[in-house]
């Protein structure tokens, strides 16, 4: 029997290498994921912890459920002792596939940890922060029929100009979709380095005064196009 998911998160032997490897809380790493911010790595690493979250809870449900068998006013007796034998049988099951779970996400983390051990990267201006943003919730690089100018368009009305954009993309940022005519719109997306400069860790400061890291390797920009 599973136990029920927990508002309250779930320790794990893992969680400290965790966060010192990506740089903040596995709380935050999860809601990083579920935005669609994280790169491949380390949105497997997310998948692998959450993983091993709900093994630890298996392993939890069966311990308590022995300690109340063992603790209760029920008759000691050879049912007792078969419920006891079950439960700890259920717990001995619960606690293998916990251990592989620790495996799959230690495997998933040890590549993060390498990089993170690193010199540290660059940084980006936050005026770049801000674009990247605005591109992650979906952008489009338009051409105006009339002046033939280019801009990048977002649902929240924010605009990129084009210039910004061969900036962003020369970073290994982000990547658009040239298969489109820039007159229909060509799709703006974040690249799996951008996805990692928005959930890297910044130092706190005033307003406008900090950037965040560029990720270790960044990819080859692709050529402006028109």
């Amino acid at each position: 029997m599973t136990s029920p998911p927990s508002d309250q998160h779930t320790p794990t032997a893992l969680d400290q290498r965790i966060e010192t490897a990506v740089g903040y809380g596995v709380q935050e790493l999860h809601r990083h994921r579920d935005g669609g911010l994280l790169d491949t790595a380390h949105a497997a690493l997310a998948m692998a912890h959450r993983d091993l979250v709900a093994a630890e809870r298996d392993v939890a449900f069966h311990r308590v459920r022995l300690a109340r068998l063992a603790s209760s006013d029920l008759s000691v007796d050879q049912a007792l002792f078969a419920r006891i034998q079950r439960t700890l049988d259920q717990l001995a099951t619960a606690a293998a596939i916990r251990d592989a779970k620790q495996t799959a996400a230690t495997a998933a983390l040890e590549p993060i940890e390498a990089v993170a051990s690193r010199q540290a990267p660059p940084q980006v201006p936050t005026k770049d922060i801000a674009a990247l943003l605005a591109i992650a919730q979906g952008a489009k690089l338009h051409e105006h029929l009339i002046t033939h100018r280019l801009a990048v368009a977002t649902p929240a009305r924010t605009r990129i100009s084009y210039a910004q954009l061969q900036h962003l993309e020369a970073l290994g940022l982000v990547a658009r979709d040239t298969s489109h005519p820039v007159q229909a719109g060509q799709p703006v997306t974040l690249t799996d380095a951008g996805r990692s400069v928005l959930t890297a860790p910044r130092r706190s400061s005033p307003p406008g005064t900090t950037p965040a890291r560029l990720p270790p390797t960044v990819s080859s920009a692709s050529a402006p196009h028109r």
